[in-house]
Parts: structure tokens; sequence; C-alpha cells
């Protein structure tokens, strides 16, 4: 696997684990967070690998989600870093 896909692998399962999947459900989150319910979706099945990596976030929504969850762009990549 490559660093790209280790990355988005990273990034939806911080977002599926520590966000989504303690939300309401996938459409109240993603109304929350100003996002289609299908992005919430892509970010799950990767999360859960039930879905190929080739879906690559923006930078808008992941901005989106972050501010959404206070939380700073540098500080959330710092996260998954750890």
């Amino acid at each position: 696997m490559d660093e790209e896909n280790e990355v988005t692998i990273a990034i939806c399962k911080y977002i599926y684990t520590n966000w989504v999947s303690k939300a309401k459900s996938q459409r109240d989150f993603a109304s929350k967070c100003d996002i289609e319910e299908s992005t919430v979706r892509k970010i799950k099945n990767i999360a859960l690998g039930t879905a190929k990596t080739e879906y690559n976030m923006s930078i808008k929504t992941l901005a989106k989600i972050c501010r959404k969850k206070e939380i700073t762009l540098e500080e959330f990549f710092r996260e998954i870093k750890k």
C-alpha cells in the first residue's frame, strides 16, 4: 500500500472512529458539518475497510469537518500522526 492510501485511511479512520460513529446518525453528522451524506458513507466505508481507497477527500471538506469539531487542520494532522 502506498503512502497516499495510508494517509487516506488514517484520515477516514480518525473521522469515523472519533466523530461519525458517535454522532446521532450519519445524516446528522453530514448536516452539522455541511457536507454530503454520501461523503460520510465514503469515510465510513474506507475506515471500515469495505471500500477501495480511491476517495480523495478535499481539504475544503476536511476543513468543514474540523471547523465544526473545533479543531484546526494542524491539530487534526497531529492527532492522526499519533
